[in-house]
């Protein structure tokens, strides 16, 4: 589900560890804490992921970025408000439902720079 102002992108990412992405594979979809705690599973854009990498994985250097195709996806997807910190206008991607393991179609490291800070994802 997209709102109509947003066209659908061609790929969504999701930010976990290394470690999280073997067990997903193993499991064959990824329930995150927050599918519990929020009801949805955090997706972002490529464009928008440095955001909150920065906020909640500064300095981390085992995460990967889960490449996904949104068309593989069985749960709504809505495009919604991240924290107060974020650009206003700035929608992110949630997922209300487990993340298949089938719609992932690429894993990439995702790694800071020299300063700790991740940087745009660029494809």
């Amino acid at each position: 589900m997209y709102p109509q102002s947003t066209p659908k992108p061609p790929v969504l990412v999701h930010l976990c560890s290394a470690d999280d992405w073997k067990a997903i594979s193993a499991d064959g979809e990824h329930r995150p804490d927050s599918l519990a705690s929020a009801g949805f599973v955090h997706l972002s854009t490529p464009q928008q992921v440095h955001l909150p990498a920065n906020r909640l994985f500064a300095g981390r250097t085992d995460l990967v970025l889960l490449h996904i195709d949104p068309d593989r996806l069985f749960d709504p997807v809505r495009w919604e408000p991240g924290v107060p910190t974020d650009p206003e206008a700035m929608k992110f991607p949630h997922l209300y439902g487990p993340l298949p393991a089938a719609a992932v179609r690429a894993v990439t490291p995702y790694r800071p720079g020299p300063d700790g800070t991740f940087a745009p994802f660029t494809m």
